[in-house]
């Protein structure tokens, strides 16, 4: 039964929405006060439950190495880098269009599941790949941002809570990954064969099919 769980796995995220972490919500008109907390939840929706594609490149930053230390490294990149585009974006800058970001986020994970397969250590390039994939990454974003709506008011604050959401949910599927999978089996002599690799080959699957799609079934 268990040689089964990645097909299920794969079926399973291979069914998710075309634009897997697209979200729409009404603004309402808040107070000011009020706009932090809730575009913060947004920013954390985007992440848990709804931003499949996130969810998997995070998880393919963390399983190169299982050094938390590395892993804080590599998503400060990204934070970084999705951070600038994502403000960019947001205040008119750059315009990048969706269907060229959305097939190049789904790449971006086919890229670094592939290198987790192939390779069993952090080198110096991984952090500059991470920073560019990042930059990809918080144009998709603003995408999903600007269907949701900014309030005029607030903008500022709005934009930087649902930054900081955003980094909770990815903080927590880090948290989450290493208490429950790193920490009690990255010691094992068979944790790269058994759990590194199998769930790197999914992955690559999942984002090379969502690839596929985004790029001829748009």
């Amino acid at each position: 039964m268990k040689k089964y769980v990645p097909l299920l796995v794969l079926v399973l995220l291979a069914s998710t929405p075309l634009y897997a972490h697209v979200i729409q919500y009404e603004v309402d008109q808040i107070g000011k006060g009020a706009v932090f907390w809730k575009y913060m939840l947004v920013g954390f929706e985007h992440i848990i439950p709804l931003g499949f594609d996130h969810i998997l490149f995070i998880t393919c930053v963390f399983f190169l190495s299982p050094n938390l230390k590395n892993v804080v490294l590599q998503a400060s990149m990204f934070t970084l880098a999705h951070s600038i585009t994502l403000g960019l974006s947001m205040y008119g800058i750059i315009k990048p269009p969706a269907n060229i970001i959305e097939p190049l986020i789904a790449i971006s994970i086919v890229f670094l599941a592939v290198e987790n397969i192939l390779s069993d250590r952090v080198k110096p390039w991984r952090l500059v790949m991470v920073f560019l994939f990042g930059m990809v990454h918080g144009m998709g974003f603003a995408g999903a941002l600007s269907q949701l709506g900014m309030p005029r008011y607030a903008f500022a604050t709005a934009l930087i809570s649902f930054n900081v959401g955003v980094e909770i949910g990815q903080l927590t599927i880090i948290l989450l990954l290493y208490f429950f999978i790193s920490r009690p089996f990255s010691r094992m002599p068979w944790y790269r064969k058994r759990i590194v690799i199998p769930i790197s080959v999914v992955v690559a699957l999942v984002a090379f099919y969502w690839t596929i799609q985004r790029i001829f079934f748009v």
